[in-house]
């Protein structure tokens, strides 16, 4: 009956994540993966070449080609946690309704943390634009670049292909009364997405994002996975052998999940007025690397590695200083490093994302 009881619950928080989660599962990003994510890694198909095409000889036949899909390792890297007191309850007795209540809290803020972790991850591993500027008058044009661009890249053009749009960015494109078709205009599939309508081929989604001077991403649900799974089913804990608690019990549960992006050109990001330019080389220290930033500070460099939140223009930055070029930082591959571009204050100006590459780090 416990089991049951977690499977229940477990399922109850999945369902609110995949509700309230922006970067939707078949939209953003797909779950093609191999493995268990509760055991800390799991396999991932990486394929970036179609099926060969040749002459067929009818008399003797075709000789057969081989696949290239490779296997990548995705190591999991979030672990989150649902731990909650209910205090005045033991286990047995919690009312449904309050069980509900938290389960479905949690459920929210566990898919806002999702789309956090998944935002930056993208980012990271996107091919980057940088617009001096971005109007209702070249909005649409600088939207058509972007499918060009993934055109010449062979990106399919199947329906799927997704634009996450900021809100200030947003207000542009709604201002576009000739291109932007709302999603009321194109049935329930795309309304189901959690797209808000079409432009130049793209389902439009509203994304409420902080990244500093990023107005939208680009990008196609082939090229970027999601692996996710309770480490530990979501259940109620009875708390009265802790020694402390009496008559209490706890939401208690943990989640453990992972992004990563396949193919740099097919998520694209755009960012006005600009951002930094990241990139890594193995250090002289074993384990270490060195990043180097293209452009020159308005002030200081900072960093941090694998960021919970991403850094908003305007904050006062907590992070690492940075000497582009010099500095060693420890990572292992796969972490996003973020490293911030601050003026004399302390303040954000711009952010650059950078994933490490294995090749990148000191053996």
């Amino acid at each position: 009956m416990a089991h049951e009881a977690q499977e229940r619950y477990s399922n109850l928080v999945l369902a609110k994540v995949r509700k309230s989660l922006v970067l939707k599962d078949g939209v953003v990003f797909n779950n093609d993966y191999e493995g268990s994510p509760k055991a800390g890694a799991v396999k991932i198909p990486v394929r970036d070449t179609e099926v060969a095409v040749s002459d067929y000889d009818k008399a003797n036949g075709i000789t057969a080609g081989t696949g290239n899909t490779t296997y990548e390792t995705m190591p999991i890297d979030k672990d989150k946690a649902v731990n909650e007191i209910i205090d005045g309850y033991d286990s047995q007795s919690v009312p449904d309704n309050l069980v509900a209540d938290r389960l479905d809290s949690a459920g929210y803020s566990l898919a806002k943390q999702m789309d956090t972790d998944g935002g930056i991850v993208l980012i990271a591993g996107s091919t980057v634009k940088n617009e001096t500027s971005l109007t209702s008058e070249n909005i649409y044009d600088k939207i058509v670049d972007l499918k060009t661009d993934m055109d010449k890249e062979n990106i399919p053009n199947d329906g799927k292909r997704y634009l996450l749009v900021l809100p200030d960015t947003m207000a542009l494109i709604l201002k576009d009364k000739d291109h932007f078709v709302k999603a009321s205009d194109l049935g329930d599939a795309v309304v189901q997405t959690g797209a808000v309508g079409k432009i130049a081929g793209f389902l439009v989604i509203e994304w409420n994002d902080n990244t500093a001077n990023l107005a939208m991403i680009a990008g196609h649900p082939r090229f970027a996975t999601r692996a996710q799974e309770f480490s530990v089913p979501v259940h109620i804990q009875d708390l009265s052998g802790s020694g402390k608690y009496i008559g209490a019990s706890a939401v208690q549960g943990r989640d453990v999940y992972a992004h990563k992006v396949l193919r740099s050109v097919a998520i694209r990001s755009v960012f006005a007025p600009g951002s930094l330019t990241v990139s890594a080389a193995a250090g002289s220290t074993a384990g270490k690397t060195v990043l180097t930033v293209a452009e020159a500070a308005t002030g200081s460099f900072k960093y941090k590695v694998a960021p919970a939140v991403a850094a908003k223009v305007g904050d006062v930055y907590e992070g690492t200083e940075l000497t582009s070029g010099t500095t060693q930082i420890s990572v292992t591959a796969g972490q996003v490093v973020e490293v911030a571009d601050l003026d004399s204050n302390g303040k954000v100006v711009k952010v650059g994302y950078h994933t490490v590459a294995a090749t990148e780090i000191k053996k």
